[in-house]
């Protein structure tokens, strides 16, 4: 399993828009082969930061929601708009923590 955490930042003035955006990214990516979870959500509004949680069945499922045509776009539409602080975990093991 692939485990994506941490931060995009974006210009506050532009955070509703991103957030659209995000939203509507996160909706297709849900739905694909290999993604077992997919969130990202406002962290804090007035630095422009969202903070981002993935888990991918492992680097090629992850790979395959890079090259859609919807992850293509939202890169196009926000490179050079977008900062990231974000980095890739490979989990060998899970367990739950509920009881």
């Amino acid at each position: 399993m692939l485990v994506l955490m941490g931060y995009l930042h974006v210009d506050p003035s532009e955070v509703d828009d991103f957030d659209a955006d995000v939203q509507e990214i996160s909706r297709s990516a849900r739905a694909e082969t290999g993604c077992l979870f997919y969130g990202i959500s406002l962290g804090d509004r007035t630095a422009g930061r969202f903070l981002v949680a993935e888990r991918w069945r492992d680097k090629d499922a992850l790979q395959v929601h890079l090259e859609t045509d919807e992850t293509r776009a939202f890169l196009r539409k926000w490179e050079g708009k977008m900062k990231g602080d974000l980095n890739a975990y490979d989990v060998i093991g899970e367990r739950s923590l509920a009881t």
